[in-house]
């Protein structure tokens, strides 16, 4: 059971018929794995922290730059050369310490897929590669783990999530096949607005606590953000005969 405090420190979040205390038991006891805590990454471990989910596995071997910071909020000017995994844990740790928060200063390889996969509930993709995108969409296939992807450049985002429980269900590669990979653009090459992220980021936090709490979510559509519109527009998606990760052959 949740105790007093956790209940006064919850309770707008418990107040809801959606959540309630089974709710938030369920994210308490929750393990979710971030990749990437960049722009997307640092507003989505913050969110998630906050919410309680009780476990964080925070990945990047990449350090601090001061090109970083007008973006990824929770770095200040005296972190630059840091590793982001393990600054961004010690920070979330001393804010929220009744959570749980590992920092993993690696860059994703299949090995680490293979260790950290198995183990937690829900993966958020926040990278900036399509390379580990293919490699994540593969290791959340293979371990049948929801994938929350986000990404965002310029006043652009996209929002998908990928829920391999269901067979039926499309993934990363059957709407990006690998082999017609083109050049992708990335925000060192056209550049980023920092809200523009924090509003993508937002949504996956969204989408991770629905998926944790059991509500429903929505599988091969993908959501769309333009920024300069402040539009939202989904996409609908379908499995993709012959995709290499989740229906080869």
């Amino acid at each position: 059971m949740l105790t007093n405090q956790e209940q006064l420190k919850y309770s707008r979040q418990i107040m809801l018929d959606k959540i309630g205390i089974s709710g938030q038991l369920a994210l308490r006891n929750s393990k979710v794995l971030i990749i990437g805590l960049g722009g997307l990454g640092n507003p989505v471990s913050l969110y998630l922290a906050a919410a309680g989910v009780g476990n964080l596995f925070l990945m990047d071997g990449d350090t601090i730059e001061i090109s970083n910071l007008p973006r990824q909020v929770m770095f200040h000017e005296e972190d630059i050369t840091k590793n982001k995994a393990e600054t961004l844990t010690k920070r979330l740790q001393k804010q929220f310490p009744d959570s749980n928060i590992e920092a993993i200063d690696d860059m994703l390889d299949q090995e680490l897929c293979n260790y950290y996969f198995p183990q937690v509930d829900v993966v958020l993709d926040c990278s900036d590669n399509r390379v580990t995108r293919y490699l994540i969409n593969r290791a959340c296939i293979e371990y049948k783990i929801p994938l929350v992807i986000g990404s965002a450049t310029a006043f652009d985002g996209q929002q998908l999530i990928v829920d391999s429980r269901n067979t039926n269900n499309a993934c990363y590669q059957c709407l990006y096949p690998e082999n017609e990979m083109a050049p992708i653009n990335n925000c060192k090459t056209v550049g980023i607005l920092g809200p523009v992220l924090g509003i993508i980021a937002g949504m996956q936090s969204l989408q991770t606590i629905k998926l944790l709490t059991g509500n429903e979510v929505q599988t091969n559509q993908l959501n769309v953000f333009d920024g300069l519109l402040n539009q939202w527009q989904q996409f609908k998606i379908k499995k993709r005969s012959g995709c290499k990760a989740c229906n080869e052959g």
